[in-house]
């Protein structure tokens, strides 16, 4: 079972009887607990103090659920479970397709709400298996994730620690933008998430290693202003 102990949690919610519950029921858990009552305060939050769980409100006056997840997640990749009224199938759909993880439906128990947040933290946090399979990416690119090896055309190239964690996570997310601010945070660790020139150093070593022309990749492909896609390799597969 996932423990929760001392794991940080935000409540964004403008209904202080709604907030109070959650507090009292997370802080049972031993969870630490910050609230926000509305968008602005909580993308504050996850920029200032990275929780490892974000309970989203959707009805909220001024900026909305919606409108805060869409700003989120150009941000940060924090699991997200947003809360609709039990009826509003529209809501938790347009949630899910905006980068949420999971919904739970008010009103909820104390046990359906801790299910949820164990549940998502589960499958954002638990590392990969120590012996993945080999992804072959194309006829000349394989990555070994169990030996930590890249193979160009059989060949192995020498990847740093770094570079190897960065190929990781792009791989992992093939055919999705990875803002830069989520690949500083996973690659570098949260308090490097503002320092874009260590990112683009590296994408430039890594194109140097990986790709035949570094100055027309075919696999690390920059979305401007906005981060970094590998290409889906996945829709060759079958």
């Amino acid at each position: 079972m996932t423990e929760l102990k001392d794991k940080l949690i935000l409540v964004v919610d403008d209904e202080p009887r709604m907030v109070n519950f959650m507090r009292m029921n997370l802080e049972l858990e031993g969870c630490r607990v910050i609230t926000a009552a509305n968008g602005r305060e909580a993308l504050e939050h996850v920029r200032n103090e990275m929780p490892e769980v974000v309970l989203l409100d959707i009805m909220m006056p001024g900026m909305d659920g919606f409108e805060t997840l869409r700003r989120l997640r150009q941000f940060s990749p924090v699991p997200v479970l947003v809360l609709t009224a039990k009826d509003e199938e529209e809501d938790r759909i347009r949630g899910l397709e905006l980068g949420a993880d999971d919904y739970i439906g008010k009103p909820f128990s104390h046990r359906e709400l801790v299910s949820r947040i164990r549940a998502v933290l589960r499958r954002h946090y638990t590392p990969p298996p120590a012996t993945p399979t080999v992804v072959e990416i194309d006829a000349r690119l394989t990555v070994d994730f169990a030996r930590r090896e890249v193979l160009i055309d059989g060949e192995r190239v020498n990847l740093r620690p770094t570079e190897y964690r960065l190929l990781y996570h792009l791989v992992q997310n093939a055919g999705y933008v990875m803002t830069h601010e989520m690949l500083l945070t996973r690659v570098w660790g949260p308090e490097y998430r503002d320092e874009t020139h260590y990112l683009r150093l590296y994408v430039t070593y890594l194109r140097q290693k990986i790709e035949v022309d570094p100055a027309n990749p075919k696999y690390i492909l920059t979305e401007r202003g906005v981060g970094y896609r590998f290409f889906d390799f996945t829709k060759n597969e079958g």
